[in-house]
């Protein structure tokens, strides 16, 4: 079978591979390369038929992982970060470049090797960090969104070192080959910001109308591909065309769509090429050059390291974040494979120097979750070494804080329960890593620490031992675990509301001892379901039953068995029994000025008043004397029909 017995063989073994990685908590993608050298050449295990093909499948593999990256592009994600992302990256990347340049010089390599070879080295791993942010529970978190922004931005250079890192195999022609390269680029980009504001739109909502998911893929791939294609015909990189095509795409109203279709392509292809570039390392290299590739790892981790921690320093990030950014990236990145092949096949570099570069690569790969994992023991070490930095506390009471909540989250759901608890006067702080959403809890006057919720200085900071109440906005259960593991640390009795992304996480919540779990689409539903029935004029009361037992069910395994609790039950059971029911008394109403028994409320409506909120204070069993103004709100006990009765009486004018 050729080429498909070889294709069967890699993606089973694959399979396996990355299973065994995901176990072990390790990015998938050291299983892909693992493969790759099971079935290299070098091993002298079983080598496969048909390497050259499954090679050209793999700049397949490239281009769309560019073509995904452009439609995962936005210019929002750097926002928070947008000066260190944005001015520091480039600076970054150019500072290892020169210490790259350096060690090539010392090892006696020619200049365009040397420049080579700083440029291989100065991007690090978008999904090695990624993956190891996941298991630390450190996704969310100031030093995350550094790291991811500066990532960003690594990836995004990948297309100009594309673009120039060529043409320094023709050195004598100067800058007239990079102005005409980049000349290129312009006219290529001019041009595509034309069909993809003008013909692309058109052309998708056309795809779109036809109703056909295998169309509308078919569609995404053959435009990216082809972009890619007809930019490799005027001579730039088609893996640039791709990026390119996915960048506009990404502007269009389907490329949310676009990006969830063309993940699986994208990550079935991408496996062929991390297989590639594993059958493309040798290891008799590795032994016969162990000694060098030692050295290069040691001074490429502690120069990348100290190259992020300065200017995360410099960019003036304090606590925490500059030794987490520096720990976290210190690593050579997937894309330093993807430009080493394109060194490769241009003759710009040698078979031995890819060898180097990716050997080096994978083992400061395998390093990252260790080294990163030791980033809370060293901040811990430094803080009993040297003085505390302090932390932004701002609106903080002057007599501190005692039976508080403490809200980890400022966003969109944080704030608003900031907000309500405020207007009910109970003690409260958030904590957030958002200068902007700190700056807006600011201006509300809302106790904030900007810190993360995760370090000890923090929760001292918050007065977490004293606090009654812990609110856990993010969605993201690593983070939550993180979280309350910590909290309970200092504060074994506090109780914890969370937020889950899910039904299927709920164990998982069971398990950390959250005293209660709040799933938003859950909510989401019921409320839907509830507007649904209200249409389909179900009784009230069955609706009001039926919601609450389905919530009862989901939420069994949370309900305390405390007297309180059983109490509270009880009652909201006789709410349900009685059928107990508000209504507004409108501009208009018949009742506004009578009382309850000029009204005569209970001979026309058979229902009886129970309760009065007005000014929002509640008058509980009000007797006949009661007289009603405009906009109370009424509690009314009765049937479907006397309830009915009762409504029409808070709309309708009194007959004269």
């Amino acid at each position: 079978m050729g080429i498909a017995t070889d294709l069967i063989l890699l993606v089973v073994s694959a399979f396996f591979s990355g299973l065994v990685m995901q176990r072990l908590g390790q990015p998938l993608i050291l299983g892909y390369i693992l493969t790759g050298i099971a079935f290299s050449p070098y091993t002298g295990g079983f080598a496969l038929t048909s390497v050259h093909e499954i090679e050209l499948l793999a700049e397949i593999g490239v281009a769309l992982l560019l073509f995904a990256l452009g439609l995962e592009f936005s210019l929002k994600d750097l926002k928070p970060v947008k000066k260190i992302a944005l001015i520091g990256t480039p600076v970054q990347i150019l500072l290892t470049i020169l210490m790259g340049y350096g060690i090539g010089q010392y090892m006696g390599w020619d200049v365009k090797t040397s420049l080579w070879f700083g440029a291989l080295i100065s991007l690090s791993s978008t999904m090695v960090l990624l993956k190891t942010l996941m298991n630390q529970g450190w996704l969310g978190t100031l030093s995350s969104k550094v790291m991811v922004g500066i990532l960003i931005v690594q990836d995004l250079a990948v297309v100009p070192l594309i673009v120039l890192l060529p043409m320094l195999n023709n050195p004598e022609l100067g800058w007239i080959s990079l102005e005409i390269a980049i000349l290129k680029t312009i006219i290529f980009l001019a041009g595509m910001i034309m069909f993809g504001t003008r013909l692309l739109p058109s052309i998708m909502r056309l795809i779109a109308h036809l109703g056909s998911r295998e169309l509308f893929l078919l569609a995404i791939t053959a435009i990216g591909l082809g972009v890619g294609y007809l930019t490799y015909l005027v001579g730039l990189s088609f893996a640039f065309g791709a990026f390119v095509a996915g960048m506009v795409l990404s502007e269009s109203d389907y490329g949310h769509q676009a990006l969830s279709d063309i993940i699986p392509v994208r990550d079935l292809f991408g496996l062929l090429f991390f297989v590639s570039v594993g059958m493309l390392l040798n290891p008799e290299f590795l032994m016969n050059h162990w000694q060098q590739i030692l050295i290069l790892v040691l001074i490429i981790s502690l120069g990348k390291g100290l190259i992020f921690a300065l200017l995360t320093r410099i960019f003036k990030y304090g606590n925490v974040v500059p030794l987490a950014v520096g720990l976290g990236l210190f690593q050579v990145g997937e894309f330093s494979f993807v430009l080493a092949q394109i060194g490769v096949s241009t003759n710009s570099i040698s078979h031995e120097l890819y060898s180097l570069v990716l050997t080096t690569a994978i083992i400061t790969m395998f390093l990252t979750p260790l080294i990163s994992g030791q980033t809370a023991r060293l901040y811990a070490l430094h803080r009993r070494l040297f003085k505390h930095e302090p932390l932004d506390s701002i609106n903080f009471p002057k007599t501190g804080f005692r039976n508080h909540v403490i809200i980890m989250g400022g966003g969109r759901v944080g704030f608003r329960i900031a907000q309500v608890l405020k207007r009910l006067n109970v003690p409260l702080l958030i904590i957030e890593l958002d200068q902007h959403r700190v700056d807006r809890a600011k201006h509300a006057f809302i106790p904030v620490i900007y810190g993360n919720a995760c370090h000890e200085v923090v929760l001292e900071a918050a007065e977490t031992k004293l606090a009654r109440l812990l609110i856990i906005t993010s969605p993201e259960i690593v983070i939550a675990q993180t979280i309350v593991q910590r909290v309970r640390k200092v504060n074994a009795e506090i109780q914890v509301v969370a937020r889950a992304p899910g039904i299927e996480f709920l164990e998982e919540f069971k398990k950390l001892n959250i005293s209660d779990v709040v799933i938003p689409e859950f909510e989401a539903g019921l409320e839907m379901a509830r507007k649904a029935l209200v249409h389909l004029h179900i009784p009230a009361a069955k609706i009001q039953h039926y919601t609450e037992s389905l919530r009862k069910d989901l939420f069994a395994s949370f309900l305390s068995e405390n007297e309180e609790e059983k109490i509270m039950e009880q009652i909201l059971k006789a709410e349900h029994q009685y059928d107990l029911q508000w209504m507004l008394i409108k501009q208009g109403s018949q009742l506004v000025g009578f009382t309850i028994g000029e009204a005569e409320i209970r001979t026309k409506t058979n229902s009886s008043v129970v309760g009065v909120i007005r000014d929002d204070i509640l008058k509980a069993n009000p007797d006949e004397n009661f007289r009603f103004q405009l906009n109370d709100r009424v509690a009314i006990i009765g049937t479907d029909s006397s309830r009915d009765l009762f409504f029409q009486m808070t709309r309708q004018q009194r007959n004269s």
